[in-house]
């Protein structure tokens, strides 16, 4: 079963260079277990574009981010895991690697 880990960070700052190696090791590990299938980090929320085209006129675009909040998803992980046991192990991990919480969803 596929999982997103989803990094929440609530700081404008990028990962200082110890979590970018940790984080390189963490990928690498998911990688030769096999449970590595993407993943990614995201710009800033004010880099966002939100997209509403639910009505019948023309697509109303808004720069920033859906929400204002503190926090923000900072980047993701889409991993391969027998179990939700195993994502919740490999996540509290990766929480650790890039010294952020960490959302686990599964994939429907």
């Amino acid at each position: 079963m596929q999982y997103l880990v989803s990094v929440i960070d609530d700081t404008a700052g990028s990962a200082t260079s110890d979590e970018a190696a940790a984080i390189d090791v963490f990928n690498e590990r998911l990688q030769s277990e096999g449970h590595w299938v993407f993943a990614g980090g995201l710009g800033s929320p004010s880099t966002a574009t939100v997209i509403d085209n639910r009505g019948d006129g023309e697509a109303v675009l808004t720069d920033g981010p859906f929400v204002e909040s503190k926090e923000h998803l900072a980047g993701f992980w889409i991993i391969e895991a027998a179990d939700l046991d195993v994502a919740l192990r490999l996540a509290a991990e990766g929480s650790g690697a890039c010294n952020r919480k960490v959302e686990v969803r599964p994939f429907l």
